[in-house]
């Protein structure tokens, strides 16, 4: 018997193939007697249907797993919901990369027969929590499963901010701003920065500046456990940003202190058993495969 009773859906909002996959995903999931839920917009984007529908919290607390149909960006919105609960999460990508949907469309049944059977493997991403430190009460600004980053906003413009970790001194910098990443954002944003790519098995951070104003400013990766404080620069004119997983949560003002750590929950990835992290990041990222060895 499956471990999984209540299958919560959600599906990317204004893509025809996101229909087409949820629509197949529904019948597969009625002919296995199962019981099925769909958030308010996944809802409405599959018009009538004889679904329940309720929101992306009320999915997190009655459901024993949610599907994601979309790419990795609808992945990311619904992680900051279903974590806590810790409710386990799959994939089926209809985006683009699909470092974290990694089930084809083609494949929905006969992957999720595996995944049913008890035939996967769950990974613990760890996400990270960004907070105005401030003198009365901290402010929460939001959770990020990719990356925090503080950076300019509209304008192009170079801020000046100082970094701490762990309470110690590391660094001014005059710069675009500085990424946070975890590792399952070291294959986003953070790659596209310079940054190194990392094995989602590590407890571990990487800070990446943003085109700094120094030859010599490289990323660092530091331990997962880490507190990392950001001071921005007393200039009034200058009123950077705070993203979590590119949405902006905060504008800044001169001497705020953002404050970022590991969440305590972490959210409960599932691969069916054939997937590699590796084999994906030579999918995705255009890596070589095996040499044809001739026996000549």
């Amino acid at each position: 018997m499956s471990e999984f009773k209540r299958i919560g859906l959600v599906g990317r909002p204004g893509h025809s193939g996101v229909v087409t996959s949820m629509s197949r995903l529904i019948a597969y999931l009625r002919s296995k007697d199962l019981s099925i839920m769909m958030d308010d917009a996944t809802s409405e984007l599959m018009g009538n249907t004889t679904v329940e529908v309720g929101s992306r919290m009320q999915l997190s607390a009655s459901c024993d797993l949610v599907v994601v149909v979309g790419g990795d960006g609808s992945m990311l919105n619904v992680a900051k919901h279903v974590a806590s609960e810790g409710v386990p999460v799959i994939g089926v990508n209809r985006g683009n990369l699909g470092f974290l949907t990694d089930i084809l469309p083609d494949e929905i049944e006969t992957q999720l027969d595996e995944v049913l059977a008890g035939k996967f493997t769950v990974e613990n991403r760890f996400l990270l929590d960004a907070v105005l430190n401030d003198a009365e009460e901290n402010k929460a600004l939001g959770s990020a499963l990719n990356d925090v980053v503080l950076h300019p906003g509209k304008a192009a413009q170079m801020i000046e901010f100082e970094l701490f970790v762990n309470g110690k001194f590391v660094y001014s910098q005059e710069s675009d701003g500085l990424i946070v990443a975890t590792p399952t954002g070291s294959t986003a944003y953070s790659l596209s920065a310079g940054g190194p790519i990392m094995h989602p098995d590590l407890n571990a951070v990487v800070l990446v500046p943003m085109y700094p104003h120094s030859l010599n400013s490289r990323p660092i990766v530091i331990d997962g456990d880490c507190e990392i404080k950001l001071v921005v620069a007393a200039k009034e004119s200058l009123q950077p940003q705070v993203s979590c997983d590119g949405d902006v949560r905060y504008t800044a003002s001169a001497g705020d202190e953002i404050i970022v750590t590991k969440k305590s929950v972490p959210l409960k990835l599932i691969h069916p058993n054939n997937h590699s992290f590796y084999e994906t990041c030579r999918s995705k990222l255009g890596w070589g495969s095996r040499l044809v060895r001739s026996d000549d």
